[in-house]
């Protein structure tokens, strides 16, 4: 899939990879447009992309297609 064709199920919440761009250490990218607040409280933000990553500095960073991103053909959803 391309990324033209991903996007819609990022926006639905949905998570997606690249399966040849990348190396192993991308797990997942995601969509958020919320944060919640350690009180529960939920705050809508401007949506915004987080990678998942493993290994050395495992955990999630801010994310932006690069060009080559946008207009590869290996984007596949993940559950």
């Amino acid at each position: 899939m391309n990324f033209e064709q991903i996007l819609p199920f990022l926006k639905n919440g949905g998570k997606a990879v690249r399966t040849q761009g990348w190396g192993d250490a991308e797990n997942f990218v995601k969509l958020y447009d919320t944060l919640q607040l350690a009180d529960g409280q939920k705050l809508e933000v401007t949506p915004y992309f987080l990678i998942h990553v493993s290994g050395e500095g495992e955990g999630y960073s801010m994310w932006s297609p690069t060009p080559c991103d946008v207009l590869a053909n290996d984007w596949q959803v993940v559950d």
